[in-house]
């Protein structure tokens, strides 16, 4: 038999309430490899994400007995994180258009989910790629739905590569500003719930 003792979420919280350090250390061992890699698959920045997760253990040890967890501790954990990445994006000193362009590439991206919110935030994107002038469009729709190259796009459309690059360059800065910071926070809650 192990001498190794798994305990439930729900005993680990009234510990925790109780004052348990333990607890504590039990929950960020279990939970800390998964909260890190869903921020950092957002921010792609360590020492941020590392920063999110240590304030949210702070956070949770210091209001331990005031905690209410109506869900699932992994929910909650999750919510927390996902806040502390939109903070993070608002108020840091991250590139926030880095962001935005990798968040819209992982959407168009064909191993994503097929999901509700999925087609949502693509139909969102969609109405704003309509918008564009017909060679802004061609290019990105070929960039982002066919996944070719700048170099293939240059030699299918005829015009030279850093053409292809001006005209993503444009479409990516309209819809940053046609979709804005209520687009970001569907986009991370849709991934950093995956």
């Amino acid at each position: 038999m192990s001498d190794k003792i798994v305990m439930s979420d729900t005993v680990l919280i009234s510990r925790l309430k109780a004052d348990d350090e333990t607890a504590l250390t039990m929950i960020y061992r279990r939970y800390w490899a998964s909260l890190f890699k869903a921020a950092y698959n957002i921010l792609k920045d360590r020492q941020a994400c590392e920063d999110i997760i240590q304030e949210l253990f702070i956070k949770l040890w210091d209001c331990r007995a005031e905690v209410e967890i109506s869900v699932s501790l992994k929910a909650y954990l999750y919510a927390s994180v996902r806040y502390g990445v939109y903070r993070q994006i608002r108020t840091g000193t991250l590139v926030r258009s880095e962001i935005f362009d990798d968040l819209i590439e992982r959407l168009h991206t064909p191993a994503t989910h097929n999901s509700i919110e999925h087609k949502e935030l693509l139909l969102q994107i969609s109405q704003v790629i309509d918008t564009l002038p017909d060679k802004c469009r061609e290019v990105y729709k070929l960039s982002r739905e066919e996944c070719l190259s700048h170099k293939e796009i240059a030699l299918q459309l005829n015009i030279s590569t850093k053409t292809v690059e001006n005209h993503l360059t444009k479409a990516l800065r309209e819809l940053r500003g046609s979709l804005g910071a209520a687009f970001i926070v569907e986009a991370l809650m849709f991934f950093l719930d995956k």
